[in-house]
């Protein structure tokens, strides 16, 4: 089974995202704020973790500036998914190193479609 983290501030985003995933073969791990991702990923090492970008303690692209900056966590695959469309942070989330930028909203199966794309169906 493959873990994957969930990260945003937003309880119905996680909600939504859990249940699209779910019922695919996912352990699924959830935060709601930058700390609580950076510790979870550090402690759980997930194959991919979906990070919004706005969040409080931490936002999307400091955690992700972190777990790509560590040996130990710079494997795990990263998707951005935030609402920010703009070119400049689309340009800092690959200043960061993230995986992949998906924006919101967005459809479950588009969303399905990208968690394969980034991680290889299984």
């Amino acid at each position: 089974m493959r873990k994957l983290l969930i990260a945003d501030d937003e309880e119905g985003v996680r909600a939504l995202v859990r249940m699209t995933l779910e019922s695919d073969d996912y352990e699924i791990l959830e935060a709601s704020d930058g700390e609580e991702a950076l510790r979870l990923a550090r402690s759980e090492l997930p194959q991919l973790v979906l990070l919004d970008v706005t969040m409080p303690e931490l936002d999307g692209f400091e955690v992700c500036k972190a777990l790509k900056g560590d040996a130990a966590t710079s494997h795990i695959a990263v998707v951005l998914l935030t609402a920010r469309t703009q070119k400049a942070d689309q340009a800092k989330a690959a200043e960061v190193q993230a995986d992949d930028y998906f924006t919101k909203p967005f459809s479950p199966v588009a969303l399905l479609s990208k968690v394969d794309e980034v991680l290889g169906a299984p």
